[in-house]
């Protein structure tokens, strides 16, 4: 192997060595954002009503495909 190529490899590791550290801390503060975001009960609320206006439609979309196949 030439010199360039473990100098390059040495640094590559040292490199993401570092970075999965500092990465992980990102992460888990997006994590916490993300958690907080999704328990809100504003959130839950909008989850709730989005679920029941998908079933609405779905049962209407299969009511007009039956009316539209006879």
């Amino acid at each position: 192997m030439s010199f360039r190529l473990v100098l390059i490899a040495i640094i590559a590791f040292v490199a993401y060595t570092f970075g999965a550290k500092a990465g992980h801390g990102r992460y888990k503060q997006i994590a916490g954002y993300a958690g907080s975001f999704w328990n809100d009960p504003q959130v839950k609320k909008a989850r709730k009503s989005a679920k029941k206006n998908v079933a609405t439609a779905r049962k209407a979309a299969i009511k007009k495909a039956k009316k539209a196949s006879r």
